[in-house]
């Protein structure tokens, strides 16, 4: 059974299946290494203050607050405890 085009002809890609996702290749193995040396390295970049990974109790106004603003709520609620940290020194 030969496999179906990724997309129509007017561009369309379809919906990937389980079968397609068995013929990927990565990607250093398919690009040029000139595009590949352009391309972000996987993984967090380092940085000279990393985040930390911790557990913390909120009240849950608090986090019901900050979730309702979206998907970035954890950054936004590091960021305005940044501002209160940078306000202090």
């Amino acid at each position: 059974m030969s496999r179906q085009p990724l997309n129509d002809n007017d561009g369309e890609v379809r919906e990937l299946t389980s079968e397609d996702f068995k013929h990927m290749r990565p990607a250093s193995e398919v690009l040029p290494k000139e595009l590949l040396s352009l391309l972000p390295k996987k993984g967090c970049p380092i940085e000279n203050n990393p985040q930390k990974r911790l557990t913390i109790r909120l009240n849950g106004e608090i986090v019901d607050f900050f979730k309702s603003h979206g998907k970035d709520w954890q950054s936004e609620i590091n960021d305005v405890l940044q501002k209160y940290v940078d306000s202090k020194c």
